[in-house]
């Protein structure tokens, strides 16, 4: 099975007030070095433990496209030989920032994803939420990638803002499918503690009228051509997000950075939130997680992250891995929950869009 690799870049030039990423502000250009060259020792280490090949490579944030044209191509060059085939490879940008050059570079070296936080098209959104783009850049931004060679962009989206209305998601969502967007993340605001947000006290909608919210985006998404396959996601015709997918679906992947996390071999693994620990002793795999409920690639740890997808937990998959039918325990307590959040059928389980707004406590109840 091809793994996915995930290079968590932890640079940014200004923190955006609801961000809980591990990120860093003011960082010169020799710690940028510094951490180029630590990811090349870190890929350098996962060739060595001949772990397998790979058909996705994310870079994620922070903010990677600051790293520039020049220290990009040099992260792809060392992480080649573990890629085959046809690696979807996406690199996550901020529109704010003057891209063409970095995106020339990023493409010439065999990118061909871009994921870019638009967030809103809303002025007073945008300003809500800290962002340091405006339209115009969102527009030059996304020619940018255009003129590179790179027409699979994903734009994310934020739901559930201070003042946000049905007119302003309804702007946003328009905004995607005419700038040419072929993926939208469209995410549910959640206040982080540890963050500006969390020290203020915001005026948010209330919980129904979020909900109404996301119902509302999901409608308008599908009706401009994007289809949703996960809680937050959604795409045009064969634009799904590859890599994200591998952790739906719990396969392997290897994060490499300071706070990146992987997935190998039944466990799940991390780096501690520190970018003087990584460029100290990036070692593959720093430390053990213990976040989640449920064991480590366990039965009901695969159904928590395949119930985030429109396709459910199915019948096929779960015994592909397990070798044994869904239990029906989980299918009897499946079906004593209202139909119209959770269907139980011969397929497997899945969720409809009203019980995603529920899908914590429904996983309570299932699993």
């Amino acid at each position: 099975m091809a793994i996915g690799i995930y290079i968590h870049v932890p640079f940014c030039r200004s923190k955006c007030p609801y961000c809980d990423f591990y990120s860093l502000t003011n960082t010169d250009e020799q710690t940028k070095d510094a951490y180029t060259a630590a990811v090349e020792c870190a890929l350098s280490r996962v060739r060595e433990r001949g772990i397998g090949s790979a058909d996705t490579l994310y870079f994620g944030g922070g903010t990677p496209s600051l790293l520039g044209g020049e220290r990009i191509t040099r992260i792809m060059r060392a992480a080649a030989p573990l890629l085959d085939g046809a690696p979807e490879i996406t690199l996550e940008a901020n529109p704010a920032d003057d891209l063409a050059p970095t995106l020339q570079a990023f493409a010439a070296a065999g990118g061909n994803r871009l994921s870019m936080g638009m967030q809103s098209y809303s002025a007073a959104e945008l300003q809500f939420l800290g962002r340091r783009h405006n339209n115009d850049q969102l527009e030059c931004a996304m020619q940018a990638a255009f003129d590179a060679g790179i027409d699979n962009i994903s734009l994310d989206m934020m739901l559930g803002l201070e003042g946000q209305t049905a007119e302003t998601v309804a702007a946003s969502v328009d905004a995607c499918r005419r700038l040419g967007a072929s993926h939208v993340s469209a995410y549910l605001l959640k206040v982080e503690p540890n963050t500006p947000f969390g020290r203020r006290t915001l005026s948010l909608p209330d919980e129904e009228t979020t909900a109404d919210l996301y119902l509302f985006a999901c409608e308008r998404l599908e009706r401009a051509g994007y289809f949703q396959y996960e809680i937050s996601n959604f795409a045009a015709d064969g634009k799904k997000s590859r890599h994200n997918l591998k952790y739906w679906n719990g396969d392997p992947y290897i994060g490499i950075g300071p706070a990146a996390h992987s997935f190998w071999d039944g466990k799940r693994l991390a780096y501690p939130r520190s970018l003087e620990y990584f460029l100290k002793d990036g070692a593959l795999q720093a430390e053990l997680t213990d976040e989640s409920a449920f064991a480590d690639g366990s039965e009901e740890e695969y159904a928590l992250l395949r119930l985030r997808l429109t396709e459910g937990l199915t019948e096929q998959g779960f015994f592909d891995r397990y070798k044994k039918p869904i239990p029906a325990a989980w299918r009897e307590r499946t079906k004593a929950l209202p139909p119209h959040l959770v269907t139980a059928d011969a397929d497997g389980i899945r969720f409809s869009r009203e019980g995603f707004l529920l899908s914590n406590a429904l996983l309570t109840r299932i699993l």
